[in-house]
């Protein structure tokens, strides 16, 4: 039986190093096996809570690294602990020489890898007093690293709001953004704002990549909700390529640029398990442009040129039902 725990104790100790490290130092690697299905389980049950309020599924972004940091311990707390169960002498009382109960080995596996130990225990001489070691450097290492990821997780959440509020901040739906752009000789005034956004989007798709978690971190604001920013600009993308007639819309580089990050974007979404709609959202409004003397296309024209975006339209509608959002108006 003796064998069977520490066999136990170090399979499951190389799956929470495996894990952990794919998490926190492997940024191609997305989340580990056992943290990306922990992530998946309190999402699917934390939606099916909130019923579609955005209100509490802004919630299951900390709730959701909160049971991450708690399994990780558990795995290294019970991991550790079935190692030294191996071994019924591997402890040592201090104050009697009873023999040490499976509350004791917990109490003082725990102290072992928080702290440095509890003088009412000591370790059997030997390889145990080796592995005593290894256990708090194992949880030197855990807190340290466990630290750095949740500051970067956190910072990242942070750009995320500042970039939708950036987008906010130009207009409150594609229409108003595409006017507000207009000068009323051409769309220059846009080509800054362009660059800006391709490259903090930019950024943001590949935190995405190293942190999946983000996707499960949503805003109760619409204004600060980074799957209605994208699909905002994205849209406005599309009338700016398909929308305005030739000639008179902005830098086109820039807007190829600005939609491959869009593209980007949205192949990060599989990572979050974001499935995509299954009907194309509404076209935007070309009617009003139009009456305000923007230069757009025909209808029919726009219309015909968005059959080949209809998948790409559908990821974006996808992610914003996924934490219970409409398509931007």
């Amino acid at each position: 039986m003796s064998e069977i725990y520490a066999i136990l104790g170090i399979i499951l100790l190389i799956a929470t190093i495996i894990d952990f490290a794919w998490t926190t130092l492997w940024p191609d690697g997305g989340a580990g096996p056992v943290t990306k299905r922990v992530s998946l389980l309190f999402w699917v049950f934390l939606r099916w809570l909130s019923g579609g309020k955005s209100s509490l599924i802004s919630l299951a972004g900390p709730i959701i690294l909160i049971a991450t940091l708690v399994t990780w311990i558990l795995m290294f707390w019970t991991g550790w602990t079935l190692v030294f169960a191996a071994d019924p002498s591997s402890f040592i009382d201090t104050n009697d020489n009873n023999p040490i109960s499976w509350t004791e080995r917990w109490y003082v596996t725990g102290y072992l890898l928080f702290t440095l130990g509890v003088g009412d225990y000591i370790m059997k001489e030997g390889l145990w007093q080796i592995l005593a070691i290894l256990t708090a450097a194992s949880g030197l290492v855990f807190i340290t690293l466990g630290v750095t990821y949740i500051l970067s997780v956190l910072d990242a959440v942070t750009q995320k709001r500042a970039f939708a509020e950036s987008i906010r901040g130009i207009g409150d739906n594609v229409s108003e953004i595409v006017m507000n752009s207009w000068n009323g000789e051409n769309f220059n005034d846009i080509d800054l704002l362009l660059n800006s956004f391709s490259s903090q989007l930019s950024t943001l798709t590949s935190q995405h990549n190293a942190y999946p978690i983000l996707h499960y971190y949503h805003s109760s604001k619409r204004d600060e909700e980074l799957t209605v920013a994208v699909a905002t600009l994205d849209e406005t993308l599309t009338v700016y390529k398909f929308g305005i007639k030739d000639g008179c819309g902005p830098n086109k580089l820039l807007v190829h640029e600005a939609r491959s990050t869009v593209d980007s974007f949205i192949t990060t979404l599989r990572s979050g398990y974001i499935s995509p709609a299954e009907l194309a959202p509404p076209v935007p409004d070309l009617d009003t442009m139009r009456d305000n003397g923007l230069p757009v296309v025909s209808t029919d024209q726009f219309l015909s040129s968005l059959e080949d975006l209809s998948e790409r339209r559908k990821a974006l509608l996808g992610s914003l039902r996924d934490n219970g959002r409409n398509w931007p108006d």
